[in-house]
């Protein structure tokens, strides 16, 4: 990585990622669903809160989680921040929202990060495109040389997009020296992969063709994690839970010890 002279590391500390497109707490379980369910993009659904508390009991055994597809609070959400929801009934004591577009007061489509470590910074990219709203929510933790990026995106649907989009992070992920890239990135994970090399940034992954989506029939490798070759990679999987018309993908990680530390803030409660 340019600019960076990595030390070897002699102690490190194990880190459960899991990135999750929540589909804004919606179960669907066929493709005529997002015809039949329509509406609950929109308007506010009965089963929507008993999904999501669904979704924190196993999302509670992860360090960080991404997420994509959640609302930050409007009227299809009954008013509730699902990002800040998902923490407080997961057990995160660490939660950053960001919002992406907002429809009148139906909809505020946001990115989420869920944490049991304090964050040392956070930055909320406006990713490029011809249409506005898709975003990557930038939170790093410990300082220095030691640092590390946790980035949760969600790319647009066109490839033309992509590419600007995938170079823009590529030139954030640049300037650290570990990183964690992610989210749904709406394409092959070859995609990623081949224009993160084109730039000179290196990643890898141990789940590069694992299908995602749709979650009752998976086809496509849209949900994603990558990490710098710094990173030494445990185990990666993707696990066939939760709503959405997305499956979760999971991975377990070794970082620099010392990195990552519980500086508890109070918790926000959300009845």
């Amino acid at each position: 990585m340019r600019g960076f002279n990595i030390k070897a590391v002699t102690q490190h500390q194990r880190l459960k990622l899991l990135s999750y497109n929540v589909q804004v707490g919606i179960d669907s379980h066929r493709y005529r669903d997002y015809l039949t369910q329509s509406w609950r993009h929109l308007l506010p659904d009965s089963k929507r809160n008993n999904n999501l508390r669904s979704a924190a009991d196993w999302l509670s055994s992860y360090d960080i989680v991404a997420l994509q597809e959640v609302d930050g609070g409007s009227l299809r959400s009954q008013f509730i921040n699902q990002v800040a929801f998902l923490a407080d009934r997961g057990g995160f004591p660490h939660y950053h929202q960001q919002q992406n577009r907002r429809v009148a007061g139906l909809a505020a489509h946001s990115n989420g990060l869920l944490s049991k470590f304090a964050s040392s910074h956070v930055i909320h990219h406006k990713l490029p495109g011809r249409i506005p709203g898709r975003g990557a929510l930038a939170v790093t933790y410990g300082q220095g040389e030691q640092q590390i990026l946790v980035l949760s995106v969600h790319l647009s649907l066109s490839q033309r997009a992509q590419a600007l989009q995938l170079q823009y992070i590529a030139d954030l992920l640049d300037e650290y020296p570990y990183f964690v890239l992610m989210g749904d990135m709406n394409c092959p994970s070859r995609i990623v992969c081949d224009t993160f090399e084109r730039l000179g940034i290196e990643v890898k992954t141990h789940t590069q063709s694992s299908p995602t989506f749709p979650r009752w029939k998976p086809k496509h490798s849209f949900d994603q994690i990558w990490v710098s070759n710094s990173l030494n990679i445990i185990k990666s999987e993707v696990l066939n839970l939760g709503v959405s018309d997305h499956r979760p993908i999971a991975m377990e990680v070794e970082i620099p010890n010392g990195v990552l530390t519980h500086n508890a803030i109070p918790k926000q409660h959300i009845n």
